[in-house]
């Protein structure tokens, strides 16, 4: 093949040559051409190279084992869906049973003299003030009642109406909320420490 292209472009030449004008254009072409079948031949060869990979060979699998297989599978999901649905159990409601234990007993450390005394002092002082602060609403309350008393005779007075709608249940105060007092009053310079959260909450899964 390489032969015959070369001796046709050797023909080209010699006709040129013959009318007595070498075109310089042709012999170009005549090159390029040859350039371009050697790079073309090497492109075909890398392309025509035979693939020496074998398909991958099925294997054979017995129909028999596949039914039974499925058959497994099915008669699994008909138990599961006739099995009755597991409620998550609330852990917050379920107290463990080391805590149960009425023979546990937290070990404290002793307190020193001073620190029991000054605990007993604040303990007098806290209470002392509780006391004076039930005094105090006690006579608040007996002086509300005194002039709410005293009210609705003088309004009983000028008018029947009024006064029955004076006292005329208001079913718009219940519910009633109120923050009940606390044990000991917060400190103002306390400052909440800030620690790190674990979540140790279970997950359940199906």
């Amino acid at each position: 093949m390489l032969a015959r292209v070369a001796a046709s472009g050797v023909l080209n030449l010699l006709r040129c040559q013959a009318r007595g004008s070498l075109c310089s254009s042709q012999l170009t072409c005549y090159v390029q051409g040859r350039e371009n079948h050697w790079q073309s031949s090497l492109m075909g060869l890398s392309t025509a190279l035979p693939m020496r990979a074998e398909p991958r060979k099925k294997k054979k699998v017995d129909p028999r084992r596949e039914l039974a297989i499925k058959d497994r599978m099915k008669k699994r999901l008909k138990k599961l869906e006739k099995a009755p649905q597991e409620l998550i159990p609330i852990e917050d409601f379920i107290t463990p049973y080391k805590y149960m234990d009425e023979a546990r007993v937290r070990d404290t450390s002793p307190l020193s003299f001073e620190e029991s005394e000054r605990r007993a002092l604040l303990m007098k002082k806290w209470a002392l003030h509780k006391q004076q602060q039930h005094k105090a609403e006690m006579k608040t309350i007996r002086t509300l009642l005194e002039a709410q008393e005293k009210a609705l005779k003088e309004l009983r007075l000028e008018s029947e109406e009024l006064y029955q709608a004076a006292i005329r249940r208001d079913d718009d105060l219940f519910p009633f909320e109120r923050q009940e007092p606390v044990y000991t009053p917060p400190l103002p310079t306390f400052e909440a420490p800030e620690g790190k959260c674990n979540d140790v909450t279970k997950v359940y899964t199906h």
